[in-house]
């Protein structure tokens, strides 16, 4: 693993000191195209779920698919055919197949929607074939090398990287935003999220229902069962941070006039993935003498330069209703995600909450007010439209992507640190800055109109 100063002379002596700013990785592009051209690799429900809307747009032909299940193929190939759009090149065949689909001319861009071990591999061989668009789904990658690695690589090959959080666009969390952008919460403080979702009849099934069916994983499961789950036998971190600390860490400013120094991670016992088996499978089951590595409830704590904390928690082992969490604390007020509720401090009845809702229709981002008809029907409450909209607009425009390689980079690095830091005793560690100073003249321009 290089460390900063390595980093900073491999990469001034491979790009002669390219500048890392909002606009650094444009000059390069050829000008702006009416239609993009894309390949996806991985078509498992995660993958149908982007076909399903990129199938919805006039501006955009998926070319190219690849896939190693023949099951998640033909349903991909399905959605074509409802949409009246023609197929696509099929990839197939084995585990690099993927490689065969880069080397297709014209290509625009592609979406990563595989396994989290397949993301940095296939971004770096995309940025190697000349690919200057790649929109991966989260996570970024396993080790802080890999994430190294493709900050290098987009720097590199002129790439820009795109993490598709898709939570940084949920409605609720734009309009608060949108209200720490106009200073209503004052100066912030201390900001709070996570993934708290019960996932244990996703990382179980009965090797053929995706969902809430049985106790099989690995190569007897199906879909995120068949790889997912094996992550919980092995490692014992943050093992999804992205979700939480995406919108947390746009609203603070991380790499754009802040970033995060430090990071400690305190993990629970094992106790949720065992019970549930015993519970569904019976003590018998093979499945039963598992040692589940990973803390049913691990809690990670960021310090930032500017001053702020932030608090993650990663909570999928347990029985519970689904919440990311959030908090959004300044010197005026606050956000709760959790009872739904906003204080403002002179505006609100003294030590009363309001329902949220009366400042979130307020303070609307104007992305959803323009856009909302056209979020109608996409996944994940109208987000998803979004977050491809910002990549497919980036694309047409030939501008960066609202979210870059430096915000995939230090938002997934989480996972890699919480497990150091739980390894070493829940001490605290350094945070690097995948920026190389850059952070300090960065400006914020995430969302700051209606268009993406």
């Amino acid at each position: 693993m290089p460390d900063r100063r390595t980093f900073i002379k491999d990469v001034s002596a491979a790009t002669a000191a390219v500048a890392i700013s909002s606009s650094s990785f444009a000059s390069s592009f050829i000008a702006s195209a009416d239609k993009v051209r894309l390949g996806v690799i991985g078509t498992g429900l995660r993958g149908q779920n982007h076909l399903e809307l990129l199938l919805r747009r006039k501006d955009a032909d998926v070319v190219a698919v690849c896939d190693v299940s023949d099951t998640m193929l033909t349903s991909a190939k399905s959605l074509f055919s409802k949409a009246g759009k023609p197929l696509p090149k099929i990839f197939t065949g084995d585990n690099y197949a993927y490689r065969k689909l880069l080397e297709e001319k014209n290509l625009d861009a592609v979406i990563i929607a595989t396994p989290w071990e397949w993301h940095t591999p296939m971004i770096l061989d995309s940025i190697r074939a000349g690919i200057k668009y790649v929109g991966t789904e989260v996570i970024l990658g396993i080790t802080l090398q890999d994430h190294w690695d493709v900050v290098k690589a987009a720097q590199n090959g002129n790439a820009h990287v795109m993490m598709l959080e898709n939570v940084c666009y949920r409605r609720d969390v734009m309009a608060a935003m949108n209200m720490v952008k106009q200073g209503i919460f004052g100066e912030l403080m201390h900001l709070q999220g996570g993934y708290q979702h019960d996932l244990r009849g996703v990382k179980f099934n009965d090797g053929k229902t995706a969902h809430d069916s049985g106790v099989e994983f690995g190569e007897k499961g199906f879909s995120e069962a068949k790889w997912r789950t094996v992550h919980s036998v092995h490692r014992n971190g943050d093992l999804y941070p992205t979700h939480g600390i995406g919108p947390v860490a746009l609203m603070a400013d991380i790499n754009r006039g802040n970033r995060f120094i430090s990071l400690s991670s305190f993990d629970t016992k094992a106790r949720g993935l065992h019970e549930y088996i015993v519970k569904k499978g019976g003590k018998e089951h093979a499945n039963a003498k598992v040692n589940f590595k990973l803390g049913d409830v691990v809690t990670t704590h960021i310090k930032c330069a500017n001053g702020e904390t932030i608090l993650l928690q990663h909570d999928t082992n347990l029985p519970r209703p689904y919440s990311l969490g959030f908090r959004v604390q300044g010197t005026n007020g606050l956000w709760m995600d959790g009872n739904n509720s906003v204080y403002v401090e002179g505006v609100s009845k003294p030590h009363q909450w309001d329902a949220a809702k009366v400042w979130f229709d307020k303070y609307d981002h104007p992305l959803w007010k323009r856009w909302t008809r056209d979020a109608e029907g996409a996944g994940h409450g109208g987000m998803d439209f979004f977050v491809l909209h910002s990549f497919i607009e980036s694309i047409k425009r030939n501008k960066p992507t609202p979210m870059d390689v430096y915000d995939a980079a230090a938002w997934s690095a989480i996972t890699p640190l919480s497990e150091k830091s739980i390894e070493l005793g829940n001490e605290t560690v350094e945070f690097p800055d995948f920026t190389s100073g850059q952070w300090m003249y960065r400006k914020n321009d995430f969302a700051i109109t209606d268009e993406y």
